[in-house]
């Protein structure tokens, strides 16, 4: 569980800024300005701060390993389209996409650590990894 939680924070993370190594490649591809380009990093570091708190809302009403399930597969989909997308808008769009399944993965995956490891001493280890996730 610590293992899926921890990387599911990593992905996210990196996600934000893994798409920066692709740059010159995307305004070569789809003939774009720097702002455009923006969007495609922008987009997603806006939709995931934007809709943290209310992810964690949502898994504290209707069950954190929902939320954090259906995160996953709205995160998968959103990378595959990503993958595919045929213009920049597109890819904005989809980028947002992934972004609303990484909004939910962060508290959640946190929210359950906490409940799995019930010791004191273990929470804190567990934590501890979980944080140490991203870098």
């Amino acid at each position: 569980m610590l293992a899926i939680c921890s990387l599911s924070l990593f992905i996210v993370s990196m996600d934000s800024t893994i798409v920066n190594v692709a740059l010159p490649t995307l305004q070569q591809h789809f003939h774009s300005s720097v702002s455009g380009l923006q969007w495609v990093i922008d987009s997603y570091l806006l939709v995931v701060a934007c809709l943290l708190l209310f992810s964690g809302s949502l898994g504290d009403r209707f069950g954190r390993r929902r939320i954090f399930q259906i995160g996953l597969v709205i995160f998968g989909v959103g990378s595959l389209a990503c993958s595919v997308a045929p213009t920049l808008p597109l890819l904005v769009v989809f980028r947002m996409m992934q972004a609303v399944g990484g909004s939910m993965l962060n508290p959640n995956s946190l929210s359950i650590i906490s409940n799995v490891f019930t010791d004191n001493k273990e929470r804190a280890g567990a934590i501890g990894v979980w944080a140490a996730s991203p870098v």
